[in-house]
């Protein structure tokens, strides 16, 4: 398709700058799987657009005419159609054996282009700590041979909020569980935090924490979320408010079979509107490991003993929650 913009002043500049917007939306609306700019250049008179949609990278280049006139310029773009990109492979389930055993869905939070929050000098980011926490979670849940486990990420791959949250729902999975590791302006701030839904924040933090990574679904402008409204009806709301209470009564299991091992904050369940949590029939929660921005709780985040920890307290208040809902059936 092609683009095209007239203006006047410094119309070559601006078209430049126009186009190369034009070309990243545009680019990055087509793309099956999300798209990230990893580069822009001005070579020979062609301004070419490097990005990296996490199967190959490509470049997409256009030529900027100059200025008829004097006054007005005059830039056409043309966006060649995309390649198509590699599919994610689905999940692997595994555990133990038999689709009547519980399905746990582990959610490594960030990814690819959405590094998460960095580490005290920079060396380390949030979405390598999730992914081996989450890694360290679904082995201790494997070796105990009561449920079944997939992790909606195995690699350093973007996932949109949406797409997180609804693989678990295609695999209909009984417990969602992301992964994440906070971060705070006061170095000070240490220990472990859980979330559930709720639409009204508990406080001032949790309100915080739903806007910057609800807003992990925008890139450059460009929202990859394609959110579209839940269902209004009446039994789609009574499901979501049982899902919540359940939610919110597996956050303090979680809490009490962690505890031992993992130091909490004083709060340690807060209530937020995150995007990731919004599935109405799958009980979800997020745990916030430790925080990115302390020393010592980085140091720990990346420490397998701690990682370990972590996800035997996991192991522990998920059988101990299936234990308790098979009883009451």
């Amino acid at each position: 398709m092609d683009f095209r913009w007239t203006g006047g002043g410094h119309g070559r500049q601006a078209g430049r700058m126009l186009a190369t917007l034009l070309v990243a939306a545009g680019l990055l609306a087509s793309q099956p799987a999300p798209a990230a700019i990893t580069g822009l250049q001005v070579v020979n008179g062609e301004v070419q657009l490097h990005f990296d949609d996490a199967a190959r990278l490509r470049t997409a280049a256009f030529r900027a005419r100059p200025p008829s006139g004097g006054e007005r310029a005059s830039v056409r773009v043309p966006i060649e159609p995309p390649l198509p990109a590699e599919a994610a492979p689905p999940p692997v389930v595994s555990g133990a054996r038999g689709r009547n055993r519980p399905l746990v869905v582990i959610d490594a939070g960030h990814g690819g282009h959405d590094p998460g929050a960095p580490g005290v000098d920079g060396r380390h980011r949030e979405k390598e700590a999730t992914l081996q926490i989450a890694r360290a979670i679904r082995d201790e849940l494997k070796s105990s041979g009561r449920v079944r486990v997939a992790l909606t990420r195995d690699d350093d791959r973007f996932l949109i909020l949406g797409e997180r949250r609804e693989i678990a729902r295609r695999l209909k999975a009984d417990l969602f569980i992301s992964i994440h590791a906070d971060s705070a302006p006061n170095p000070a701030a240490r220990g472990a935090t859980i979330y559930t839904l709720s639409e009204v924040a508990s406080d001032r933090v949790a309100a915080q924490l739903a806007a910057r990574e609800n807003r992990a679904d925008i890139l450059n402008g460009v929202n990859l979320g394609g959110e579209t409204s839940e269902v209004s009806s009446i039994l789609l709301d009574l499901a979501q408010r049982e899902t919540m209470n359940v939610s919110a009564a597996f956050a303090a299991l979680l809490q009490r079979e962690m505890s031992p091992t993992v130091p909490f904050r004083t709060e340690f369940h807060r209530f937020a509107g995150l995007v990731v949590l919004k599935a109405p029939d799958v009980p979800s929660v997020l745990l916030e490991t430790g925080y990115m921005s302390n020393t010592e709780d980085e140091k720990k985040l990346f420490s397998r003993d701690y990682q370990r920890d972590i996800a035997i307290g996991v192991r522990r208040a998920v059988e101990t929650h299936f234990a308790r809902r098979m009883a009451r059936n």
